[in-house]
């Protein structure tokens, strides 16, 4: 039976490129979580007033994939000591914040957050309420697949995600090198 993690970590297209990377991952959704506006639109979640971050909502097998980690591998392929920002990314749209579908998923977030805090430098993420989940526009999902390789973005971000990823958890990801 399929479990979902939900997790902001900087911009969505980056964060998807990385989970569809994951050995047990089933599916990835770029969307919205956290803010008070209904049906957000990108252009007003990139402007910052909605309260939104940009997220994924990974969907993946527990018989294959702990959701411990899946939180390890979120903590480590993105920056979780930058407040309301990745890189060149500003604003809470961009926040680092994990929102627990249960008890159990807060309980392991909150140990993920401790371990990650072992590695040095002062941990941001948040865990927020789960609230309404809103799917990105589709041209956002598997943006990496159809249109980040073209993207000069995605291309100076997403290749050393990947390497992180594949170096650190090479017998969780599905493809050896970049």
């Amino acid at each position: 039976m399929t479990e979902y993690a939900t997790l902001a970590g900087g911009c969505f297209w980056c964060t998807e490129a990385v989970f569809k990377d994951v050995i047990g991952v089933e599916s990835v959704e770029s969307g919205y979580i956290g803010g008070h506006v209904p049906d957000p639109t990108y252009k007003q979640v990139c402007g910052g007033d909605t309260g939104h971050a940009e997220a994924i909502r990974v969907g993946y097998d527990p018989d294959q994939l702990r959701y411990a980690d899946l939180l390890d591998i979120f903590f480590a392929t993105h920056d979780p000591t930058q407040l309301n920002r990745q890189g060149n990314d500003v604003g809470t749209q961009y926040r680092s914040a994990i929102f627990p579908a249960d008890e159990a998923q807060e309980t392991e977030a909150r140990a993920a957050i401790e371990r990650a805090g072992e590695t040095g430098g002062k941990i941001v993420t948040t865990i927020e309420p789960m609230t309404t989940w809103y799917p990105a526009e589709g041209y956002h999902q598997d943006y990496w697949e159809t249109s980040g390789r073209s993207n000069p973005y995605c291309m100076a971000v997403i290749p050393p995600k990947l390497q992180k990823l594949r170096k650190s958890f090479a017998a969780r990801s599905r493809a050896e090198s970049v």
